[in-house]
């Protein structure tokens, strides 16, 4: 016998018991996860039905039917031979006539992942075993077997709960604890959940608690920070303080602006001194020339070149005055020289500059698909009409309900396969939804919409 069990567990296992020995011979143990039915099953094989042969499996969800069958007549015959393509029944059968096994006690843990074949083939050998076999399932799922009689786990009360704390743990809270007491309260005689009680953890720490100076030095920290950030966003403006407070400016300062008038009279005066004294020169060859007899003809024939004089002036204006006072004339002067355009062509050429511009705008399309649905607001809803993997079925739903128009279709992947969603509408709240699924029709409504966020 296992070394320690609750008085309540106890008496379940004799009740399992005497249930066998009023014919019973497919027994179901049905509870929540947590509450024991393993510890329970190892009891029961343990400590009834000694002289039988026993066979205890535990299944799992990797588990396959034919490893299940292997180990279940593994641990009831000696070296089996066991056909697969036999079923369990067939199996048991065939070894029985070869080396009978005698009573039997299978106790098979995990029930819930027991296939619909092996269900039916454990209620068949349960029924017309050639000698006697107890079958005890222990499972999650009520009405899993049709035949069996199903018997179930209870939880703990308050007392067996505090007792099968006190076996596994030796330091624990008076009950007058409220830790302790709400810990029970809330574990409702869950074995699973009492045993996950961990003392360090529910222990209240009444200790003062130690200052820290953490805070202090964060908050320090901080405000280091924002002065040295605040003095990187000033230090443009600092330094232009600095230059005009405390640096003198010892450079001459040079007067460049002048007077319209005085510009316009130094640029008269420039230009008549430089015709001035391309005369003279002019003069003074031509004299030159008069008094050379041999070249007389050549000298009476040399006209006077205003493009020379020209050329000779703007020599003179790379390097003058009159130069800079060019540069320093008032825009106005300039604007006054160009030819002004009328205002007729003014409004013409805007006119055509619209007119352009409309042309370029390419109008506006509506929005459909996906882009629809990113310019809603996420809390508004709309009304799902129909979800299928094949665009054709949905535009054939849309054509014969006539919904042209009037619904709009995503695409979604779900399990690595695309799928085409039809939705009606789009309402800011959800009593506005089901108001708008009146509006459809009867053959749409069939379908059973329902609502969803835009999100």
């Amino acid at each position: 016998m296992q070394s320690q069990i609750l008085p309540s567990r106890a008496a379940l296992v004799d009740r399992i018991a005497l249930q066998f020995e009023y014919g019973q011979n497919l027994i179901c143990l049905l509870g929540p996860s947590g509450l024991g039915k393993s510890y329970l099953l190892e009891t029961f094989i343990t400590d009834k039905y000694l002289d039988f042969n026993k066979a205890f499996v535990q299944l799992s969800g990797k588990m396959t039917d034919q490893q299940f069958m292997t180990e279940l007549l593994e641990q009831s015959f000696s070296n089996p031979l066991i056909d697969h393509a036999l079923s369990l029944s067939e199996n048991f059968y065939q070894l029985y006539k070869q080396q009978p096994c005698g009573d039997c006690l299978w106790v098979i843990d995990g029930g819930r992942h027991l296939s619909e074949e092996l269900i039916q083939q454990l209620e068949v050998l349960a029924k017309q075993s050639p000698s006697t076999l107890y079958i005890l399932i222990a499972s999650q799922s009520a009405g899993q077997f049709s035949q069996a009689v199903e018997i179930h786990l209870e939880s703990l009360n308050l007392s067996e709960s505090k007792q099968l704390m006190r076996w596994f743990f030796d330091n624990l809270p008076v009950e007058e604890d409220p830790v302790f007491r709400t810990f029970l309260q809330e574990a409702h005689g869950n074995p699973a959940l009492l045993l996950a009680w961990q003392p360090e953890q529910q222990t209240a720490d009444i200790r003062a608690p130690e200052k820290n100076y953490k805070l202090l030095y964060l908050i320090l920290l901080l405000i280091t920070t924002m002065v040295l950030i605040i003095g990187f966003l000033y230090k443009a403006d600092m330094t232009e303080w600095w230059k005009a407070h405390y640096q003198q400016d010892t450079t001459n300062s040079v007067a460049t602006a002048l007077p319209a008038e005085a510009v316009i009279n130094a640029r008269v005066e420039s230009k008549e001194l430089v015709l001035e004294q391309a005369q003279d020169d002019l003069q003074a060859e031509q004299q030159v020339a008069t008094n050379d007899e041999d070249n007389t003809t050549q000298a009476a024939k040399v006209p006077v070149d205003n493009s020379a004089i020209e050329n000779r002036e703007n020599e003179s204006h790379n390097n003058n005055v009159a130069a800079i006072v060019d540069s320093l004339l008032p825009a106005e002067r300039i604007t006054q020289e160009t030819e002004q355009p009328t205002t007729d062509e003014v409004i013409a050429a805007v006119i055509n500059d619209a007119e352009q511009t409309e042309s370029d705008i390419e109008p506006e399309l509506p929005l459909v698909g996906n882009a629809w649905y990113l310019s809603q607001p996420d809390d508004n809803f709309v009304i799902q009409l129909l979800a299928v993997t094949k665009k054709e079925i949905s535009d054939k739903f849309i054509t014969e309900n006539g919904l042209q128009g009037q619904v709009n279709t995503y695409q979604s992947l779900r399990s690595g396969k695309p799928w085409w969603i039809v939705t009606y509408g789009s309402y800011t709240t959800l009593n506005d939804a089901k108001k708008g699924v009146t509006t459809l029709s009867d053959n749409v409504r069939k379908n059973q919409p329902f609502y969803k966020k835009i999100s």
